[in-house]
C-alpha cells in the first residue's frame, strides 16, 4: 500500500479543497438562483446559512477524514463498524457523478477554444443543441478534458492536486475579479448591480431560504466524500476551523463575483429581463455568447470567461475522482496510477453513453429523463442528501458529537461546539431533508425552484 501523502501546508489545503468547492454550480447555478429570488435577499440568506450550516457539514467531513485518514470508503467502517456501508453509498455519489461531470468538462472546453476561433458562431442559438447532439466532436473535447483530470491524479496529492490547484486557483480569482470590474464599469450596468446586491426583504420567501440552502450544500462539495478524502491528507498541525473557513470565504467570494460578472451583463443586454437568466447549460452556452458577442472587445471577454469555468470544471473534476481513487486505494491496496487508469477507463465508458443521450441515443430515456439528467437526479437529488442526513446522525447519535469536536480541539478550543452539537443532531438533517424532498419534487417538474 502508498504510504498516505498529506498537503504540505495550510494554503495547499485550502486552495485545494477551494477548487473542489469552485466548480460549475457556483458560475452557472448561483446567478440564476440569485437573480431569481431577489439578488441581495437571496444573497444575505445563503452567507447566513454558509456561517451556520454549510460550516458545521464541512468541519463535520474534514474532522472524519483527518480522524480517520482515510477515505470515505472506509472511514464510516473505522468510525463505526456497523456503519461501514455508509462509506460505499458515499463513495456511490462521484461514480455516479465523474463521468458526466467530465462529459460537461468537454463541452467547457470546446467553447472556451470556439469563443477565440469562431465567436459569432457560438453566439448562434442552434450552435450548442447541434454540438451536443453530434457524434464525434464532444467525445473528442470529453476525451481531452478526461485526459487532464486524470494526469492530475495520477502525480498524487503534492505533485498533482496541491500544484495545480496552486496554478488554477489564483488564476480563477484573478480573472474574475478582472471579469467583473470589467463588466460593473460598463455603461448600462448599474441597474442589474442595485438588483444583485441590494437587499429586498419583501422577495424573502421560503422559496428564497430553500433555494440557498440547496445551492449552498452542492456547492460546498458536502456529501460527495470529498471533503473526508481531502481532510485524510489534512495534517494535524492545521486548524480544522481557519481552513474551514477560508474554504468558505473563496467559495462564496467566486459565487459572489460571478454573479457580479453575468447578472449585470445578462440585464444589460435583455433590457433588465431576468427571464434571460435561465438555468443550466441554456445560460452557460446560449445566452452568455450572445452577450459576449454584443459587447466591445466580446471575443477576449468570453475566452476568458470560459479560460475561468475551464478552471473551476478541471479543478472540481480533480477532487471527485480523487475521492474514488483514494478509496479504491485504501480498500484494495493497490497503486495509485492503477486504481486511477480504471476509474477514467470507467468514466470514459459511462461519459460516452452520456453523451449519445443528447445524439443518438436521444430516444432513450429514463422515467423522463435522458441519460445524463437521470445520473444527475439520482446523485444530486437522492444520494447526496441522502448521505448528507445519514452523515449526521452517525455523528450525532452513535459516534456522538464530541468525536468530532475533540479532533478540531487538537488545535485550539472550538467556540462553537454547543451550536455544533444542536445544528448537526437536529437542524442540519431537517434542512438536508428539505432539500432532499425538494430536490425530488423539482426533478419530477411537481415544485419550480
Amino acid at each position: 500500500m502508498e504510504n498516505r501523502n498529506t498537503f504540505s501546508g495550510k494554503l495547499g489545503f485550502i486552495l485545494a479543497a477551494a477548487g473542489s468547492a469552485v466548480g460549475l454550480g457556483n458560475l452557472w447555478r448561483f446567478p440564476y438562483l440569485a437573480a431569481k429570488y431577489g439578488g441581495g435577499i437571496f444573497i444575505f440568506v445563503y452567507i447566513i446559512l454558509a456561517l451556520t450550516f454549510g460550516t458545521v457539514l464541512m468541519i463535520t467531513e474534514i474532522a472524519i477524514g483527518r480522524k480517520t485518514q482515510l477515505s470515505p470508503l472506509a472511514a464510516f467502517g473505522k468510525l463505526n463498524k456497523k456503519w461501514g456501508w455508509l462509506g460505499k453509498l458515499a463513495t456511490f455519489v462521484p461514480i455516479l457523478i465523474f463521468p458526466y461531470y467530465c462529459l460537461i468538462g468537454g463541452w467547457v472546453t470546446k467553447y472556451t477554444v470556439a469563443m477565440i476561433t469562431e465567436n459569432v458562431a457560438t453566439a448562434n442559438d442552434s450552435y450548442f443543441g447541434n454540438y451536443v447532439s453530434a457524434t464525434k466532436d464532444p467525445l473528442i473535447w470529453f476525451g481531452v478534458f478526461l485526459i487532464a483530470t486524470t494526469l492530475v491524479v495520477i502525480f498524487g496529492v503534492n505533485k498533482g492536486i496541491e500544484k495545480i490547484s496552486k496554478i488554477l486557483m489564483p488564476a480563477l480569482l484573478v480573472i474574475t475579479i478582472g471579469l467583473s470590474i470589467y463588466v460593473i464599469t460598463r455603461p448600462g450596468s448599474l441597474p442589474g448591480i442595485k438588483y444583485y446586491l441590494m437587499p429586498n426583504f419583501k422577495e424573502l420567501s421560503f422559496k428564497t431560504f430553500l433555494a440557498a440552502l440547496g445551492q449552498l450544500f452542492y456547492s460546498m462539495s458536502l456529501a460527495m466524500g470529498i471533503m473526508i478524502t481531502y481532510g485524510s491528507y489534512l495534517s494535524k498541525e492545521e486548524k480544522i476551523n481557519s481552513v474551514t473557513h477560508h474554504i468558505e470565504i473563496f467559495d462564496t467570494a467566486i459565487a459572489l463575483l460571478a454573479g457580479l460578472m453575468i447578472i449585470p451583463a445578462v440585464f444589460e443586454f435583455s433590457g433588465g429581463d431576468k427571464a434571460a437568466l435561465s438555468t443550466g447549460p441554456s445560460l452557460m452556452f446560449v445566452t452568455l455568447p450572445k452577450v459576449f458577442n454584443a459587447m466591445p472587445a466580446g471575443r477576449i471577454i468570453g475566452a476568458l470567461f470560459f479560460f475561468l469555468v475551464l478552471f473551476a470544471a478541471l479543478t472540481s473534476s480533480v477532487s471527485i475522482l480523487e475521492a474514488i481513487v483514494s478509496g479504491i486505494i485504501d480498500t484494495f491496496k493497490i497503486k495509485r496510477i492503477t486504481a486511477t487508469v480504471i476509474v477514467t477507463v470507467y468514466g470514459a465508458i459511462l461519459g460516452t453513453v452520456c453523451s449519445f443521450g443528447f445524439g443518438i441515443w436521444s430516444n432513450i430515456t429514463i422515467l423522463g429523463f435522458d441519460i445524463l439528467d437521470f445520473l444527475d437526479f439520482i446523485s444530486n437529488s437522492v444520494f447526496l442528501p441522502l448521505v448528507g442526513m445519514l452523515t449526521c446522525f452517525v455523528v450525532g447519535f452513535i459516534i456522538k458529537p464530541d468525536a468530532i469536536i475533540s479532533e478540531v480541539e487538537l488545535n485550539g478550543p472550538f467556540k462553537m461546539k454547543g451550536f455544533y452539537r444542536v445544528m448537526v443532531k437536529w437542524i442540519a438533517p431537517i434542512f438536508i431533508l428539505a432539500i432532499l424532498i425538494s430536490g425530488i419534487l423539482q426533478s419530477f417538474g411537481i415544485l419550480k425552484i
